[in-house]
């Protein structure tokens, strides 16, 4: 049985007649008449009783009806969800981010597009390190990961990335900290004998390492005073005064009164990467022309 003899039979059931609904359907009547009498073969039962001057349901056509009906419906809307799925308005958008990333205009402003524009996608955001984001997208529990790293990290097969941005640092300290009164911005140099809070390792990302490197090549070893857990905690515990703070340049839209953000001049940028499949859903490419990425091809 296929879907069209259930579409015949029903045109045929609301006209009583085969002739006009060959007409409505666009066929010649004998065919509509072979593809009926194929049905009722099939079902072993008559659907129709045929007069020379008339064509009715019988008992049997009229119990059949509404279960074709509602197989047409349900065919219907089968194909509505695929078409939507295929132009990501409807499923799954799971993204993890970066701490920072709620402070980049450019990340913002397309997960707001999106959900003004795909309201029916399921949209899961999760703040997370980088490497459990880059876990996370191998388990296929992410379908974005877009995070803060100084270096490439290493992706797992048939992964790709983006560089949506790249930026600077700044040197977050007590308003009435020495260099916050100073003109000059800092230099690494300038924080040796400086306590330094640092995020803990799991959430630096390679940049504490960075930093450290960095230091020692100069000739010193930085002291590291604390590691906070989170953004909130580190800028808490230096605006208390226990300290200095390495930040992302975004940061500085906190606008915070409690702390001065300065320049640092290190011979580092960090890159805000997107990751996603190579073949991704197409909710994913969705967002990605919102970011502004180009629109993927065929096998690209």
């Amino acid at each position: 049985m296929e879907l069209r003899h259930l579409r015949y039979f029903l045109c045929v059931a609301e006209e009583n007649h085969f002739g006009r609904a060959a007409q409505r359907l666009g066929i010649s009547q004998p065919p509509l008449s072979q593809q009926i009498r194929a049905l009722e073969a099939e079902l072993g039962v008559a659907l129709f009783e045929r007069t020379s001057r008339r064509v009715r349901l019988t008992e049997a056509g009229r119990q059949f009806l509404p279960q074709a009906q509602a197989t047409l419906r349900q065919a219907d809307l089968a194909v509505q969800a695929v078409r939507l799925a295929n132009q990501g308005e409807v499923g799954r958008l799971a993204l993890g981010f970066s701490t920072s990333v709620p402070f980049i205009p450019l990340v913002m402003d397309a997960l707001w597009s999106f959900r003004r524009r795909y309201p029916k996608v399921d949209l899961q955001l999760n703040e997370l390190p980088r490497d459990e984001q880059v876990a996370r997208l191998a388990r296929g529990t992410l379908d974005v990961g877009i995070l803060r790293t100084l270096e490439k990290p290493q992706l797992p097969d048939g992964f790709v990335s983006h560089c949506l941005q790249r930026e600077g640092v700044v040197l977050a300290m007590p308003r009435d900290h020495p260099m916050a009164l100073r003109e000059q911005d800092p230099v690494l140099g300038d924080l040796e004998g400086e306590a330094l809070i640092m995020y803990g390792a799991i959430y630096g990302a390679g940049f504490n390492e960075y930093v450290l490197a960095e230091c020692e090549r100069m000739g010193f070893q930085p002291n590291v005073a604390m590691e906070a857990g989170s953004l909130a905690t580190l800028l808490g515990l230096t605006a208390a005064g226990f300290g200095v703070a390495i930040l992302s340049q975004s940061l500085v839209r906190l606008n915070l009164d409690t702390l001065a953000f300065r320049r640092l001049d290190v011979p580092f940028t960090s890159q805000l990467l997107m990751i996603h499949t190579r073949e991704p859903a197409p909710t994913t490419r969705a967002f990605r022309e919102l970011v502004g990425l180009p629109a993927l091809t065929c096998g690209q």
